[in-house]
């Protein structure tokens, strides 16, 4: 199972880091492990790591409307959102 990071810009540190969003939304898609991470020195750049079991389910799903819905919530910048993927050697 991979583990995938994203980065992205919010416009409420405090707001998202409280939302429940992130588990009402991946959760259904088998998504565990979700790590947070705040940019100090930005402090409206944030990051996030977790363990996806299905990559594609993941990818399909942000393109919807309800991963829309939850970003919109939450305030999250979607046009800067950066997804990383663990690396296979």
């Amino acid at each position: 199972m991979p583990t995938i990071a994203i980065h992205h810009s919010v416009d409420d540190t405090k707001h998202w880091l409280a939302s429940s969003k992130r588990e009402e939304f991946f959760g259904p898609l088998g998504v565990t492990n979700i790590r947070t991470f705040t940019n100090p020195e930005k402090p409206g750049q944030v990051a996030l790591t977790m363990d996806v079991p299905n990559l594609d389910a993941l990818l399909a799903a942000m393109q919807g409307p309800e991963a829309a819905a939850a970003m919109k919530a939450d305030g999250v910048h979607p046009d800067s959102i950066v997804m990383y993927v663990e690396a296979q050697r």
